[in-house]
């Protein structure tokens, strides 16, 4: 209200004007009369003490009466939001669950409810040092989003939820990486099935306890050795590496030699195909002549081996850059061919003498040293 009205004149809400403030036993016989007059004693009226004691004592007990009603009003209805839950204790016992929406209980100190948030994601953090299954030891810091799931167990059947909790993690993540080595678990291959195993080992853990939470996500944060050992292992892993390019490396010289030497391999066995096919021809071919000859042989003797022999020394001769004749009328005579070469050049034919040729113009002293090369062998 403001100080100053038109036609009020000035007020100062400091002073009181000479106004008394209000009196407090008046106020509350007006409270007690207009309860009286609800509950029928408005027109009951006496002149004497003891009436007025009563009508006073029973405006004060209407009045407790109404405050119970309101109290109890109060106390008796309760909201539960769509992400909660409701746990209901009569006398500390627990009697029932409510669900969402509007609902009732006996007022406290006969029944006590208690709201749980059952849709909020909650997290919990930590780490801690384990042993792989070929016994080296490896750090994790890992995280486990959680919710509840029901809440008279997160009430009741645990003492602590979150302790619980974290000890339940630890022990899943150590039962999943005893039967992982530690190559695979650093290097990744075995991070995401240790993740997975250990959230439903953790899971099956927490149903066991009836501990009323539900696992909703299990993170490996970070994993690695400690750090007293920290700097040997960057040196087997470095050695890992170095192995893992000397194989590449000696992989990419096989892939190009090896294709050589099995071309250089099959040429090898075609060349001693073609060989062994050469040979057994020639073979055949020099059985076969032989056959011939030995046939020839046998029906002319004399002729066949004076054939061969004059055959073989026209190969012998042939290839010979030196050729000595030695002619009966004559002494030795020595040709040497003048361009440094005697297969191309022909012989010079010895001269005849003039005695000792047969009826059909051949030399008979050659007949005779032939005769005689015969009759030695």
């Amino acid at each position: 209200m403001p100080w100053k009205e038109p036609g009020k004149g000035d007020k100062d809400p400091w002073k009181s004007n000479g106004q008394q403030p209000p009196d407090l036993e008046e106020i509350f016989s007006n409270v007690s009369r207009r309860l009286q007059s609800l509950f029928g004693g408005g027109g009951r009226q006496s002149g004497d003490s003891g009436g007025e004691g009563r009508k006073g004592s029973g405006g004060a007990f209407s009045l407790i009466v109404l405050l119970a009603i309101l109290w109890v009003a109060f106390d008796s209805v309760h909201i539960i939001d769509e992400a909660e839950q409701g746990v209901v204790l009569r006398f500390g016992k627990y009697v029932r669950t409510l669900n969402p929406g509007i609902n009732m209980t006996l007022p406290r100190p006969f029944e006590v409810l208690k709201k749980v948030n059952i849709s909020n994601v909650r997290d919990v953090e930590d780490r801690g040092h384990m042993l792989t299954e070929d016994e080296n030891l490896v750090e994790f810091i890992y995280k486990v989003q959680y919710r509840i799931n029901n809440a008279q167990h997160f009430l009741f059947k645990v003492r602590d939820p979150e302790i619980t909790l974290r000890q339940a993690a630890e022990s899943a993540l150590r039962e999943s990486v005893g039967t992982n080595k530690l190559d695979a678990i650093l290097e990744g291959n075995a991070r995401t099935k240790v993740r997975i195993e250990t959230q439903r080992v953790l899971q099956e853990t927490l149903d066991l306890y009836e501990a009323g939470l539900q696992v909703t996500e299990f993170n490996l944060v970070d994993v690695n050795v400690p750090m007293q050992v920290r700097e040997a292992y960057s040196d087997v892993i470095r050695a890992r590496e170095d192995r893992e390019r000397f194989i590449e490396e000696a992989r990419v010289h096989a892939n190009s030699v090896i294709p050589d030497a099995r071309g250089k391999a099959a040429r090898i066995e075609q060349e001693a195909s073609g060989y062994k096919a050469s040979t057994i021809a020639l073979a055949e071919g020099e059985a076969s002549r032989f056959s011939q000859v030995l046939t020839e042989y046998k029906q002319a003797p004399e002729v066949t081996r004076k054939r061969l022999y004059l055959e073989t020394m026209e190969n012998v001769m042939a290839n010979n850059r030196k050729v000595f004749l030695d002619v009966d009328s004559s002494g030795n005579i020595l040709y040497l061919p003048l361009d440094g070469s005697g297969a191309d050049v022909p012989l010079i034919p010895p001269a005849k003498s003039p005695v000792g040729t047969n009826s059909d113009g051949q030399d008979r002293t050659a007949d005779k040293r032939a005769s005689g090369r015969e009759a030695r062998r």
